[in-house]
């Protein structure tokens, strides 16, 4: 795959569309990914219209390729087709549950990243929405998901009106573990986080944010605490809303 080494997020798009005939090739082709019991627990909500970009747009802090973009992607973990199909057929559906939730997120993040690599093969750009489980209630209602079907992730699509730099990557080695977890020591994190936090871009951060370090400025101003502990009341909420809790 010739695009995989140098992969960015585009939140610039051309005003130029992606026809119908092509977003549907890359889902169909992305069908192929892995996925448990073959049962596909994943659907695909395609929002073309500008009014219903811009009720989503609020669920993902308006953010302006969500508006901007030719298309946004939102997949769903999705029991509720595999539970009508049992009920249809005489079956008793038992997928009213965590653990049915967990087994469709993970299908339909993995159909999502499949897709997110034929796109990007085909030339087109996209971002990954991180905010997609942050106001899942707001995705929930505008895009009237009923019981057992949850958002998990969204990509915003189209043809790329910029070439941003490649952002930095940890080395292999401080994902990687031989046989067992090893541990972080001190000294492992200083390897491992030397080059990241000696890049220019990021000691600006830390500047800007007036922080001492990089870590603070992830736990201070980012991803704090707090905003952590109330979003995850309100996924917790949509979890419950939707029949998995």
């Amino acid at each position: 795959m010739k695009t995989i080494n140098t992969r960015r997020s585009i939140r610039k798009y051309q005003c130029k569309e992606v026809n119908n005939e092509l977003i549907n090739r890359l889902l169909s082709e992305s069908e192929r990914t892995q996925t448990m019991g073959n049962l596909q627990l994943y659907s695909v909500v395609i929002t073309h219209s500008d009014e219903q970009k811009r009720k989503l747009a609020p669920a993902h802090f308006h953010q302006p390729m969500v508006t901007q973009a030719p298309v946004v992607l939102t997949f769903c973990a999705d029991f509720r087709r595999t539970s009508s199909w049992a009920e249809c057929r005489k079956a008793q559906p038992g997928y009213d549950n965590f653990l049915s939730f967990i087994n469709a997120a993970t299908d339909t993040l993995l159909y999502c990243q499949t897709f997110c690599n034929l796109a990007e093969e085909a030339g087109l750009g996209l971002c990954f929405l991180g905010t997609t489980l942050y106001n899942p209630k707001s995705i929930i209602d505008t895009l009237q998901l009923p019981r057992l079907v949850m958002p998990v992730a969204t990509i915003t699509l189209g043809w790329p009106d910029e070439t941003p730099d490649l952002t930095d990557r940890l080395p292999l080695s401080a994902i990687v573990h031989d046989e067992t977890y090893h541990d972080y020591t001190p000294e492992r994190i200083d390897q491992f986080y030397l080059e990241k936090e000696s890049l220019p871009e990021n000691i600006h951060y830390c500047q800007v944010n007036e922080k001492e370090t990089l870590a603070q400025v992830f736990t201070d101003i980012r991803y704090t605490k707090k905003d952590n502990e109330a979003m995850s009341k309100n996924l917790l909420d949509a979890l419950k809303q939707q029949g998995f809790l």
